[in-house]
């Protein structure tokens, strides 16, 4: 019988109480330095490592640990360094400003990490001059060894950096065989030290594209297997099908395939004869992306099926665990519902069970676990009976005659000017929730202070300029958990944080069960801001597909009715700010465009859904109330008719890091619903200037009716200073003022 190994692709670096965080925003705000911030993560690097290796991994994965982003690191790995920056030592503060921005340069481009809620800094190739500049990742497997931990380095593969990569004159072709020699010395450096293995990430090669980079994924690691390197190689894909059948035709040792988000697939393909069994067989057979307990007896009976097809398996989860939170430990939640859950150190312990099973006939942890499984899923959370037909999914007049009304209503000028929602979260706000939450003040206490600090960012925004203003959200921890904490069918963890980008961490609520609006949500704050200002103030919420798609999803009903459920509370929450007087009600989805399936196939089917979901949780208004909605950090190209199928009033979203060129999406659709283009970067810390703004504007103007036209930032406030954003807001509307100078000076008399 085959021997069951165990490894893992990559562990979560926050820590189990976001110490990553906490220590690198520190550095950042001068409050440690570099020595301290050094020793923080190298202590909480030796922690992960440890911690895994007491799950008795047979191998750690080193390389995943990253002080911002692991594409980031392969681009300086690499001296793939953007040209605005090129000229400095390559240390991480160099790092850090191209992952923020500093006050000469802006930041480079953030992407969503394939169809997940991280984001990479995409590489830039414009005048590089490609060299292996340090290699960290040889001295954190060294760091790995003096520990006595059995470690595999993991790096992102050529083939995937160089399609997430842009700019430059080369073809993509020719940026990998840049590389080459550049890789080669660096798997040859980790060969050199002891690596037994090197997991070369390829997740690229589980899109539609993979077909079309086939040629040049042969090349590549032919040019390894020529260096005497091919044994030492596993290819590791996650997130949904490979071609099995191509993988295993490449050089390499091994080949890592998820059995978890395949769709069934992945597996067909290796019953069908297509793997190649003298290779080693890596099976992501627990779930990295979600929080539910795996079902061990159908992990044991994929392992004895896959034991027919190869003579070596590496049983480990589908993807790096970076996507769920570290531990149940520290939680105190209701253990009916505990016992279905699973974060990153208890799916290690899946694992161990599994293997202890297999090679030790220990059936101890494993029959412990599926108890607790059976005693989770005999329990029934499907409670109540939905009537989505009796909620429209479209409004009740065409988009040209609600402008009409909504503008005679509203009255505002040319270029309205607003903000996404958010406004800085001080640490004032964050220890007044907190006190709030524990019982250290009272109820009065608390909804003073929030009334306090929603009249200041009033007048402050009244004072800048403002067109159409927000109550801030300082009630809120985060656009999503803060529905999490209100909606019946949800529950919020502690500790469960996990990283979205950089430093910034969300902690997704768990939907366990049917999801249920019982009472107003935002109705108090948004109302009491209302009352201090004759302008506008918008309603803030966030809409059904983003709410799901950031949240940790219940798997025992279908995606869609989850999706709708949530769609009819939103709903709910809609016509309860209509009626007490909110104009403007804002229902943002800046995860829309994430949750898009990797496989083109799946696609027409989930935007059908988003689109159903989100009209139904805002078709019920009168025409006079404008919907607008918001979205984000994506590439939007592909859903361009989906975004105008949403038919939302109007819609902002994020193109200042990708200097624009979201426009030319709109040069395929004659789009003619209001849109503001995000004009400035809120990510980074810098403060525009009027020129930067002004051409932002310009370039949307020359696809974009001016009379559809609105200027906003590109995301929400909520991570910035409170002087950062007051320089950057007073910079967007003078800009503003002064096109709208230009536009009265240049009309005819």
């Amino acid at each position: 019988m085959t021997t069951i190994k165990t490894s893992n692709l990559g562990f979560p670096r926050l820590g189990r109480k976001r110490e990553w965080k906490k220590a690198i925003e520190s550095y950042w705000a001068k409050k440690i330095d570099k020595a301290e911030l050094d020793q923080t993560l190298t202590d909480l690097h030796r922690e992960n490592l440890l911690l895994q290796k007491n799950y008795n991994l047979d191998s750690v994965p080193v390389g995943d640990f990253s002080l911002y982003d692991h594409i980031l690191d392969t681009s300086l790995l690499f001296n793939i360094i953007p040209e605005r920056f090129q000229g400095r030592e390559v240390n991480d503060d160099l790092l850090f400003d191209i992952a923020r921005g500093n006050k000469e340069h802006v930041a480079s481009a953030l992407i969503k990490w394939f169809n997940t809620n991280y984001h990479y800094i995409v590489p830039e190739w414009n005048n590089v001059e490609p060299k292996v500049n340090r290699n960290v990742l040889l001295d954190r497997f060294n760091y790995a060894k003096s520990l006595n931990v059995n470690a595999h380095p993991v790096i992102v593969g050529p083939i995937t950096f160089v399609k997430l990569s842009k700019g430059g004159n080369q073809s993509f072709e020719e940026k990998v065989q840049t590389l080459l020699p550049l890789y080669k010395e660096v798997l040859q450096s980790l060969v050199d030290a002891g690596a037994e293995y090197i997991q070369v990430d390829e997740p690229i090669l589980v899109t539609d594209e993979s077909a079309n980079y086939e040629d040049i994924t042969k090349e590549a690691y032919n040019y390894f297997a020529e260096a005497g390197l091919a044994d030492k190689l596993v290819i590791q894909t996650y997130f949904e099908r490979a071609n099995v059948k191509f993988l295993s035709s490449l050089p390499v040792g091994g080949l890592g395939l998820d059995f978890v988000h395949d769709n069934g697939y992945n597996l067909k393909q290796i019953e069908a004869g297509d793997f190649d069994k003298a290779k080693t067989l890596y099976a992501g057979i627990i779930d990295g992306r979600n929080v539910w307990a795996a079902d061990i007896e159908a992990k044991k009976e994929l392992i004895e099926t896959l034991q027919n097809y190869a003579e070596t398996i590496v049983i480990q989860p589908s993807s790096s665990l970076l996507h769920v939170p570290v531990s149940l430990d520290d939680e105190t939640l209701d253990e009916s519902i505990e016992e279905g859950l699973s974060f990153a150190t208890e799916k290690l312990d899946e694992l161990d069970a599994l293997r202890r099973l297999f090679n030790n006939s220990d059936s101890k942890k494993y029959d412990e676990l599926k108890a607790r499984y059976e005693r989770f899923q005999s329990q029934s959370f499907k409670n109540l009976e939905y009537d989505f037909d009796s909620v429209p999914t479209s409004r009740k007049s065409a988009f040209p005659e609600r402008k009409k009304v909504q503008d005679a209503r509203l009255n505002l000028p040319d270029l309205p000017t607003t903000t996404i929602g958010s406004f800085p979260q001080t640490r004032e706000v964050r220890k007044y929730r907190a006190d709030w939450k524990n019982n250290r003040i009272s109820d009065e206490e608390y909804n003073n202070f929030l009334e306090s600090e929603i009249a200041r960012w009033i007048k402050i925004q009244e004072e800048i300029g403002l067109d159409v203003l927000v109550h801030g959200e300082f009630e809120r921890n985060d656009m999503v958990e803060f529905f999490g904490e209100k909606l019946q069918g949800f529950l919020v963890t502690k500790f469960g944080w996990v990283q979205s980008y950089g430093s910034r961490a969300v902690k997704p609520p768990v939907i366990y069960g049917d999801v249920k609006w019982t009472e107003p949500l935002t109705v108090k704050e948004t109302v009491y801001a209302q009352s201090l200002t004759d302008k506008p103030v918008k309603g803030m919420l966030t809409g059904p597909v983003t709410i799901l798609n950031w949240s940790f999803e219940r798997v025992d009903v279908p995606r869609k009715v989850v999706q709708d459920q949530i769609a009819l509370a939103i709903d709910e929450e809609v016509l309860a700010l209509e009626e007490a007087g909110i104009k403007v009600i804002q229902v943002d989805e800046p995860a829309l465009r994430e949750g898009l399936p990797l496989r083109s196939e799946y696609h027409e089917q989930y935007l059908a859904d988003a689109v159903n979901s989100f009209k139904l949780a805002t078709s019920s208004v009168q025409d006079e109330t404008q919907i607008h909605t918001h979205m984000c950090y994506s590439q939007f190209g592909q859903i361009i008719h989906a975004i105008h199928d949403l038919d939302a009033d109007v819609i902002s979203i994020e193109t200042s890091r990708s200097h624009g060129d979201l426009i030319k999406d709109f040069e395929d659709i004659n789009y003619d619903l209001g849109i503001g283009l995000g004009v400035y970067d809120i990510h980074s810390p810098r403060i525009p200037t009027e020129d930067e703004i002004a051409t932002a504007i310009d370039r949307s103007l020359q696809q974009i009716d001016r009379s559809l036209f609105w200027v906003n930032p590109d995301c929400g406030l909520k991570t910035r200073k409170e002087d950062e954003v007051k320089d950057a807001l007073t910079v967007l509307v003078n800009t503003v003022r002064k096109k709208r100078e230009e536009t009265s000076q240049n009309k005819p008399a």
